[in-house]
């Protein structure tokens, strides 16, 4: 007993939880097996690895703010147009996140482009990746705050360690000249450093309207677009097909 003990002292001073929680498991089992020892170390190692991966996904899809979740194979792909299952399928392979590439959904309310971001960036995090996602509206409290209060200060600089940003709904609210230049400076910061998926009811002719100044939208489209895959979505609205 007092081996044992002592054994268990010694895996919480090297913090290996994983293998304390399953080791009375996995003794009985290498004992009536009659397991080498290279084989009981190996189990040893690849349960403290399991445990660490699982715990790294609990805090990256915590710290990820999703609203609800939503799978890439939850999404009718036949109700709407612009974007098929293959294309899809296509970009479950993350070579997109690799290469700091953006995907664009554009198209009128309800017909799934939330669903689309949040089903990509769970995939992410199931990846490995780490991915933050924020609606356009609170993203603006967070820019306007940060430097003042301590939660905008964490959560912007989680952002720009993120592998994957989620802007959500973009133009349903008014965005005033200070928030986008706060927007335009953020997106400039992620420039090749990260992927950004973004949600937008608006097509881009009327972006420079929204943020207030032509050349500023410019320059940040410029900034968007330069690796970007662009989903121009169409179709009913899934929310009033529920309704009627």
């Amino acid at each position: 007993m007092k081996m044992y003990e002592n054994l268990i002292r010694l895996l919480k001073a090297l913090k290996l939880n994983g293998i304390i929680a399953r080791l009375n498991e996995l003794i009985n089992d290498a004992e009536h097996q009659k397991t080498s020892y290279m084989n009981f170390l190996s189990q040893l190692v690849e349960v403290e690895l399991e445990e660490r991966r699982l715990k790294k996904l609990t805090r990256n899809f915590s710290a990820a703010h999703f609203p609800v979740e939503k799978k890439i194979d939850q999404f009718n792909f036949g109700l709407i147009k612009g974007i098929v299952k293959s294309e899809a399928s296509n970009l479950m392979d993350c070579r997109w996140i690799d290469n700091h590439e953006n995907l664009l959904f554009f198209g009128p309310p309800g017909i799934g482009k939330t669903h689309l971001a949040i089903g990509f960036g769970l995939h992410a995090i199931e990846k490995g990746y780490t991915v933050c996602f924020e609606r356009v509206t609170n993203l603006m409290k967070i820019l306007k705050v940060s430097g003042i209060q301590r939660t905008a200060d964490f959560r912007i600089k989680r952002i720009l360690k993120s592998n994957l940003i989620i802007i959500d709904e973009i133009g349903y609210t008014p965005i005033d000249r200070k928030e986008a230049n706060l927007f335009f400076n953020l997106i400039s910061e992620l420039y090749e450093k990260a992927s950004i998926i973004l949600t937008s009811n608006k097509g881009f002719e009327e972006w420079a309207e929204m943020l207030g100044d032509e050349i500023m939208t410019t320059a940040l489209l410029d900034r968007l677009l330069h690796h970007a895959k662009l989903f121009n979505l169409d179709g009913d609205s899934f929310r009033l097909k529920e309704k009627m």
